[in-house]
């Protein structure tokens, strides 16, 4: 079976058109095409894989008739309009099953999807030999269009996905409660399946365009279809829940069952030679609920399912069973976002910074410092940047969040300077934050305001930040060092195309990862050592400073003095700390220089 026509039968069936009551409103076009052509018999035919069965008909009894040398089946291997003036005088149709009916004459229009797949023909058939008007054949073309506007009408009014022809959401809503009714307390099992995270979606979308996505979403769907029917049979409906994400549910108690069976669904989704024709990684992901459907609302069982899912993408395992505990973790992540939301509308006064001095390795000198934002939420508590950073940045809250941080170092920069303290201060950046229009003339206003000098201010990029490196991206970056802004590439040495950001990122500094630079044994410390002296030998190479960040034990500030790393940031040194914490640390700092002198 050619790919075409796999696709074109899976297309159909998704329309759940074959083997269903009679349509007044397919009967109605029928009627007319018969009326126009002056013919007993009409019929939208439909091409099953081995059968042609009658949506509509007028004129016959007959629901189907076989495919074999059927002029509709060629019609829709064709996809073009066929005129038969007389089937018993052609060769290839003389024993058509039509013919052997009593029809002489036959006129087919294919029924064509969007997407170019031929379902079958709108037909006319009589039992003499005749010829078609061109305005006859206008006319059945135009009908035929017809009826595949009523079939996307019928399939499309929200409850049909448009890409995967799978039953959406809002059908799987109805359908639980259709369940509610009909067993109640009858133990499910909903299953989850995601193709890939989001974010690999979207770098999929942003650099070859939501094509390859539509394009692996159909594929899943047939796939999962067809691997479904073979592992569970056919008693089972699969629903697309949002981008390459699909569900279906499973009615058992067995819940080992239930697990090896979507293992063993992964293991073959896996395999699937069919992956490599596209231009996407395919990392699938399996999250399984249990649920009994009454009293259980279907955003729910979505929710809980897909909150498995993630746990297995997180946890980088094939399957994740769902436990009360990332429910948890789900609703807090939920509230964090929405409490951090209302708190930048309002003042953002649960947030703070604090600084963290970086040292110059050689001369002990503090020369600067890393802004570092805390959040103390009046209830929860101290919550981590590592846990908000990262729920923040993709969403458009990104740019108020920086603004605030930017603002509030600029502030503190200016107000040590007033006292004498010229520093550098640092502060991360988000990728978002570079696709803003006007980032970088905002940024340089700021400054002026406060009379700051540009080079007292320094933006950490990282990796998210860069990976895109498109040409807004770009242009930003080359203003920003333009206006005396110091660039530094934070975690250098982690990513996977850290190279690449020394040849098209104007920066000034690598801050080294502190993986390179942390506690080990002998064998780690010697490989250790080897990485830091190619990272800073290649990095002071092409004109940059280098940061080694967290080093730890003490004594390894003297092998990155040794190494000719430039400067330092460090528990060993200092733990970031408040302003006027870092003010008395840093007094007494020079008293300590001082003294040594």
């Amino acid at each position: 079976m050619s790919d075409y026509e796999r696709q074109r039968l899976y297309t159909l069936r998704q329309l759940n058109l074959l083997d269903t009551p009679p349509s007044e409103a397919f009967d109605r076009i029928t009627r007319m095409a018969s009326k126009l052509f002056g013919l007993p018999a009409a019929a939208v035919s439909l091409t099953d894989e081995d059968r042609q069965w009658f949506k509509s008909r007028v004129g016959t009894e007959l629901t189907e008739v076989p495919r074999y040398r059927s002029p509709c089946s060629d019609v829709s291997a064709s996809s073009e309009l066929t005129v038969i003036e007389d089937l018993l005088a052609n060769d290839c149709y003389r024993n058509s099953p039509q013919a052997k009916l009593g029809m002489r004459f036959y006129a087919g229009a294919p029924l064509n999807t969007r997407d170019g797949y031929t379902l079958g023909t709108l037909c006319v058939l009589g039992p003499e030999p005749r010829a078609a008007t061109s305005d006859e054949l206008i006319s059945l073309l135009d009908l035929s269009t017809m009826v595949m506007a009523q079939i996307e009408l019928q399939h499309a009014l929200g409850r049909i996905d448009p890409v995967t022809l799978l039953p959406n959401r809002s059908q799987f809503n109805d359908d639980l409660q259709d369940l509610a009714r009909e067993r109640p307390a009858s133990r499910h099992h909903a299953i989850f399946i995601e193709l890939g995270s989001v974010v690999e979606l979207d770098t999929v979308t942003r650099v070859l365009g939501g094509s390859q996505v539509d394009t692996l979403a159909r594929e899943g769907a047939w796939q999962l279809t067809t691997l479904l029917t073979t592992l569970i049979g056919r008693d089972h409906h699969l629903y697309c829940v949002g981008p390459c994400q699909y569900l279906f549910l499973r009615e058992t108690d067995d819940e080992q069952r239930v697990r090896a069976e979507t293992k063993q669904l992964h293991r073959q989704l896996s395999r699937l030679s069919l992956w490599t024709n596209l231009a996407i990684i395919v990392r699938p992901r399996i999250g399984i609920t249990s649920f009994l459907p009454a009293g259980t609302p279907a955003d729910d069982v979505v929710r809980l399912a897909e909150s498995a899912c993630q746990s297995a993408r997180r946890q980088e395992t094939p399957v994740a069973t769902f436990t009360p505990s990332m429910d948890s973790e789900q609703q807090r992540h939920f509230r964090l976002l929405n409490d951090m939301h209302r708190l930048l509308q309002n003042g953002a006064d649960q947030l703070r910074l604090v600084f963290q001095p970086r040292v110059a390795l050689e001369s002990g000198e503090c020369v600067g410092a890393e802004a570092l934002l805390r959040w103390r939420h009046p209830e929860l508590g101290e919550i981590s940047p590592s846990e908000f950073i990262p729920l923040v940045e993709n969403t458009p809250m990104a740019n108020y969040l920086t603004q605030w941080v930017l603002d509030a170092t600029i502030a503190q920069a200016a107000s040590w300077l007033d006292q004498g303290v010229a520093l550098r201060l640092s502060a991360n950046v988000m990728a978002s934050n570079f696709e803003q229009a006007g980032f970088t003339d905002q940024l340089i206003r700021r400054l002026q305001q406060r009379n700051l000098p540009a080079h007292a201010l320094e933006l950490e990029l990282t990796e998210s930040a860069l990976v895109g490196n498109s040409r807004a991206v770009r242009r930003q970056l080359k203003a920003l060092s333009r206006a005396g802004i110091r660039l530094a590439i934070d975690d250098f040495g982690t990513g996977y195309s850290s190279l690449a950001y020394l040849v098209n990122v104007p920066a000034d500094v690598i801050k080294i990862d502190r993986v390179f630079s942390s506690a080990g044994g002998r064998k780690r410390r010697d490989s250790q050592v080897m990485m830091l002296k190619a990272i800073i030998d290649l990095a002071h190479g092409m004109g940059y400073q280098t940061v080694a960040e967290g080093y730890e034990p003490a004594s390894m500030r003297d092998t990155l003095c040794q190494l000719g790393c430039d400067e330092a940031q460090s528990f060993a040194i200092a733990r970031p700390l408040a302003p006027d914490a870092f003010r008395s640390w840093y007094d007494q700092r020079l008293g300590w220089q001082a003294a040594a002198k």
